[in-house]
């Protein structure tokens, strides 16, 4: 993947859009909440690539990675809560980051959850629905 949009189909499930960096991430993520959970998964390879996608295809959830060059996470975040269509849309970060002072640093700033990486594949989907609340 070349950090172009990229769409892995699932029947059944919810959308989601998964915004990361590293095309490795993105891939694993993708196909992990594609066959084990169901959804249908949108991926982006930057922020402004990630708004993109997300102002398309209105997603029940975005996964955001932290640490993006140009914007991170935190900043896409904000640019998301300015968009009446986005503003309610949960949104969990993916970090590596996960020292307590790490993890502190991003509560507050409007997430639902954060997930950290290297994260389980097969746990994936099941960790998302729980900090979201769906019915795995």
């Amino acid at each position: 993947m070349n950090g172009r949009e990229a769409r892995y189909v699932a029947t059944g499930g919810r959308r989601v859009v998964v915004i990361d960096d590293d095309p490795s991430i993105r891939e694993v993520a993708a196909l992990a909440l594609t066959a084990v959970g169901g959804h249908e998964v949108h991926t982006a390879g930057d922020g402004t690539e990630g708004l993109e996608v997300a102002r398309r295809v209105r997603p029940d959830a975005i996964l955001l990675d932290v640490m993006m060059p140009v914007h991170d996470g935190p900043a896409v975040l904000g640019r998301l809560r300015a968009l009446p269509e986005l503003r309610d849309v949960p949104v969990v970060f993916l970090t590596a980051k996960v020292g307590t002072k790490d993890i502190s640093r991003l509560d507050g700033v409007g997430a639902v959850a954060v997930i950290t990486k290297p994260f389980d594949p097969l746990g994936l989907a099941g960790e998302l629905a729980a900090v979201l609340g769906w019915d795995a």
